[in-house]
C-alpha cells in the first residue's frame, strides 16, 4: 500500500492532523497501534478521568470520551484508521518504508509521515500504584491538580528537578500543603526554582527520602509510606494525592539513529514548527514537546504538522510536473 501521508499515533496530535489532512482530501492513513508502548489507542488521555482544561467543555469531559470523539471526527472526514502497530520505519530514503507488527516483511510506502507517538510518564511501580492511579496518583499536576479530591488536602510530589519544583508550586494553589520527596541530598532544579520552592510556606522538602507504598481506603489514596534512604526509617505520611515528576519516555524507537534526537530522547524540531531533520517527516505532540505536554498543545502541533505536510506534498507535485515538462522532447 502506498499513501501520500501516514500518521503514527492515536492522541490529540495524531487525530488533529488526520482531521486537517482528510478535509484537504489527502486520504491520510492513521496507525493507532494496538497497545503501542503499553497504552491503549487514544494515548495518555485514556489513562485520565475528568479533563477540565480542554476548551469547549465547560462541564469537563472524560479522557476516553474526548479521544473517542476525536477518532469519530477523523473517520467522518475520511481518515483510514488502522488498529496495528508500526514495527519498522525507514526514513532514510523516499518514499518512506514501513512494516507493521502483524505483517512483518510486508513493506508499505508513504510520501510523508507524521510522527505523533507521544511520551509516557515514568512511574515508580510502588505497591498500591495501580489501584490508586487516577484515584489519588497522577503524573500531571497541571492536568489534575484542580480536581476536587485534591482541594485543601495534603499532597506529595516525587522528583527533584525543575518539573517537580514547578508542579509542587502549582499544587500549592489547591492543596493544603505539598511535600516534595527528593532521593538525593539536594535538588536538581535550577537555583531560582529551588530557592522559590524551599521558601514557599506551603511546601516541605524532604531530602534523602523515597516513596515506598501507597495506602488508601479502597477507593481513594489516603497516605504514602516514606523511607529515609540514609537510616532506613519508615513512616506513614498522610496524603490524598501523589504526583510523579520524574520525567517521561518519548516513543522514538522507530526513528532513533535516523532523525536528530536530543539527550532526553525527544525528536528535535525546528523551533515553532513540526519540521524534523528529515525532509517529509514531521513530529507532533509529546514526542517532541518536553515542556508543555498538554492535550491542547498536542492538538496544535498536530494541526501544524498537517499543514506542513500538505504544503510539502503540494511542492513535490509541482516539482514533479516541472521535471516531467522539462524532460519532454520538443
Amino acid at each position: 500500500m502506498h499513501s501520500k501521508v501516514v500518521i503514527i499515533g492515536s492522541g490529540p496530535a495524531a487525530h488533529t492532523a488526520a482531521i486537517y489532512l482528510a478535509r484537504a482530501e489527502l486520504n491520510p492513513v492513521l496507525y493507532e497501534g494496538f497497545m503501542a508502548n503499553g497504552i491503549a489507542a487514544g494515548g495518555q488521555l485514556t489513562t485520565t478521568t475528568d479533563i477540565e482544561n480542554f476548551p469547549g467543555f465547560p462541564k469537563g469531559i472524560m479522557g476516553g470520551e474526548l479521544m473517542d470523539a476525536m477518532r469519530a471526527q477523523s473517520e467522518r472526514f475520511g481518515t483510514k484508521i488502522v488498529t496495528e502497530t508500526i514495527a519498522k520505519l525507514d526514513v532514510t530514503s523516499r518514499p518512506f518504508k514501513y512494516e507493521t507488527e502483524w505483517s512483518p516483511g510486508e513493506v508499505h510506502t508513504a510520501d510523508t509521515v507524521i510522527l505523533a507517538t507521544g511520551a509516557s510518564a515514568k512511574r515508580l511501580g510502588l505497591p498500591g500504584e495501580e489501584e490508586y492511579w487516577q484515584n489519588g496518583i497522577s503524573a500531571c499536576a497541571v492536568c489534575d491538580g484542580a480536581v476536587p479530591i485534591f482541594r485543601n488536602k495534603p499532597l506529595v510530589v516525587i522528583g527533584g528537578g525543575d518539573s517537580a519544583a514547578e508542579e509542587a508550586t502549582f499544587l500549592t494553589k489547591y492543596g493544603s500543603h505539598v511535600t516534595v520527596l527528593v532521593r538525593r541530598d539536594q535538588l536538581r532544579a535550577s537555583s531560582i526554582m529551588a530557592q522559590r520552592l524551599l521558601k514557599h510556606p506551603k511546601v516541605t522538602v524532604k531530602f534523602n527520602t523515597r516513596g515506598v507504598e501507597v495506602k488508601g481506603d479502597g477507593k481513594l489514596m489516603t497516605g504514602l509510606v516514606i523511607e529515609d534512604t540514609s537510616s532506613g526509617k519508615r513512616q506513614l505520611l498522610e496524603a490524598n494525592g501523589l504526583f510523579y515528576a520524574i520525567g517521561h519516555d518519548p516513543a522514538t524507537s522507530l526513528v532513533k539513529e535516523q532523525v536528530d534526537i536530543d539527550s532526553e530522547g525527544y525528536v528535535i524540531t525546528k523551533p515553532g514548527t513540526p519540521l524534523t531533520s528529515v525532509e517529509g517527516l514531521f513530529a507532533a505532540g509529546d514526542v517532541q514537546d518536553k515542556r508543555y505536554r498538554q492535550a491542547i498543545t498536542s492538538a496544535g502541533t498536530g494541526c501544524m504538522a498537517a499543514m506542513e505536510a500538505e504544503k510539502f506534498l503540494s511542492e513535490q507535485e509541482v516539482d514533479e510536473r516541472d521535471g516531467a515538462a522539462n524532460g519532454k522532447p520538443e
